[in-house]
């Protein structure tokens, strides 16, 4: 694998709305019918929104896109860069993203995205979010018709079932058993909406994303059997 070729990335997201009730009469309708099934008897269409509108992207949208490369310094030492696209304007930070994609593609030959949970998270919520805004999928993310295999991911999760689909492991226990280096940080996932809408603390939520990215290209190269790497060797750019 040449780690040059990877694009690790990141994604934040919310609900399109900050309370259940600025959605249309219908739009409320679509939701309930969709998410009803899946949750707890006990639980309100309202509650259920706040805890799970972020994950669909039918009913969330993207706030960041935290992404980094490997490159390697004048001593020839394994470096990281890593920046972050995030605004109020999800179709700018979409649009973003597909020029960096276009010209990743464009300067390397095997260029793969690489991250945690990518295949059935991140990709499908940034291809499915480019549709809704009327943008065009670039190349790279033309996904509907390939074959498995012709699909350029690198995907830690999947990588870590060793073929037991079984398996689920959250970012953070399997950096945990790897040892994988974190830096401290004031907020988790579930915090993500309540920090966005009520705290209007952006920039709290893209250093949280940059952290994931991290640690992300971090267990890549534990999986490669290559050191973790010092916070000197990282460098966020904006």
């Amino acid at each position: 694998m040449q780690i040059s070729n990877l694009l690790v990335l990141d994604i934040e997201t919310v609900p399109q709305y900050a309370d259940f009730h600025q959605l249309s009469e219908r739009v409320q309708s679509l939701w309930w019918n969709k998410i009803s099934k899946t949750v707890p008897e006990n639980i309100s269409p309202e509650e259920s929104y706040r805890l799970r509108g972020g994950i669909l992207a039918e009913f969330g949208k993207i706030i960041c896109i935290s992404t980094a490369f490997f490159y390697e310094n004048e001593a020839r030492e394994i470096c990281l860069k890593v920046k972050s696209i995030y605004g109020h304007n999800e179709t700018e930070i979409l649009k973003t993203f597909s020029a960096l994609c276009t010209k990743m593609s464009q300067i390397h030959h095997g260029f793969t995205f690489a991250g945690h949970n990518i295949k059935e998270f991140d990709i499908p919520y940034i291809c499915r979010r480019l549709i809704i805004n009327g943008l065009p999928l670039p190349e790279c993310l033309q996904l509907h018709d390939r074959k498995p295999w012709e699909v350029r991911m690198m995907d830690t999760l999947n990588w870590w079932k060793f073929g037991d689909n079984k398996n689920y492991v959250s970012l953070d226990l399997l950096a945990e058993v790897l040892q994988i280096p974190t830096s401290k940080t004031d907020i988790d996932g579930s915090m993500v909406q309540d920090v966005y809408y009520k705290d209007n603390d952006l920039p709290r939520i893209v250093h949280y994303c940059e952290r994931d990215v991290v640690v992300t290209a971090n267990i890549i190269l534990k999986f490669l059997n290559l050191p973790a790497l010092p916070e000197s060797r990282v460098v966020v750019v904006n």
